[in-house]
């Protein structure tokens, strides 16, 4: 998310949990409002929950501030509220007091983060994750608009970006520990198929094609420039733990040449490598 900073500046609505305002400034967004001042500006707009409708109609407010943009940092608690006010935002061009003939598109900029579609909680099977969530947003903007939710950026594994940021902060630290050698291959360790592993073996198709073209640019030129990292491979490895070993492998997992170990099991394979620098 820091790496939008063409954004930062923008007002955004945010939807998630926890200290919402706060996590959002860490990442740099510097004027967000939540989804629950946006209900209490408006309180005409969430209407599933009969207890929280409002009893009677308020004023329409014309001193509320247009949003310039949707900020999706996890799943929220009440998905029907953040569902039908994020998209009042998408459907008004920002200004949900207000209604348009027709929905504007391209949308406002919508930028996301944690995309698991499922996760692995205490329960026998698996738990909803933001990227069901996203899901539901996706499908209902289709549905109402006939037209495709457009992500300006995915953040969170499986995205390749994701992958590229820490690709950069490992070579930041090798760099800090004054390690001569380049670093050429990574390891992706991850407990979920869908997201660590795929995400890791998308990286990898990413660093291959990245060598490819590299290649055919030496031979056809003879002439290379230099990239700012070395990493040519990045190997993923899933882990499974005793309470959800089986829940794990019961899901399909998209590269069957991915190692799985269990938890003793990794411990003692990484005890194997000599690691130097620290």
């Amino acid at each position: 998310m820091k790496l939008f900073s063409q954004y930062h500046g923008k007002r955004m609505i945010v939807s998630g949990q926890g200290p919402l305002v706060e996590n959002a400034q860490i990442l740099g967004f510097k004027n967000v409002v939540t989804v629950d001042e946006l209900r209490m500006a408006f309180p005409v707009l969430d209407m599933v929950d009969l207890q929280r409708r409002p009893k009677t109609t308020p004023l329409p407010r014309n001193d509320f501030p247009a949003i310039e943009g949707v900020l999706l940092l996890g799943e929220p608690v009440r998905w029907e509220t953040s569902l039908q006010l994020i998209m009042d935002v998408l459907l008004s061009n920002g200004n949900p007091g207000t209604g348009l003939a027709t929905a504007p598109y391209p949308h406002l900029p919508v930028l996301a983060s944690n995309m698991d579609l499922l996760w692995m909680a205490e329960a026998k099977m698996p738990r909803f994750g933001h990227g069901t969530f996203l899901l539901c947003l996706e499908t209902i903007y289709r549905k109402v608009t006939g037209k495709e939710l457009r992500y300006k950026g995915l953040m969170g594994k499986p995205s390749i970006l994701t992958y590229q940021y820490a690709e950069e902060l490992i070579r930041q630290q090798a760099e800090r520990r004054g390690w001569a050698a380049p670093i050429q291959k990574l390891y992706a360790v991850g407990d979920n198929p869908m997201s660590d592993v795929y995400g890791a073996n998308l990286f990898n198709q990413y660093l291959q094609m990245a060598k490819h073209e590299r290649a055919e640019k030496l031979g056809a030129s003879g002439l290379l420039k230099q990239r700012s990292s070395a990493t040519q491979s990045c190997a993923s490895i899933l882990m499974s733990f005793p309470d959800k070993a089986k829940a794990a492998m019961g899901l399909r997992e998209p590269n069957p040449a991915a190692k799985v170990y269990s938890c003793t099991n990794f411990m003692h394979w990484a005890s194997s490598f000599e690691i130097t620098g620290y």
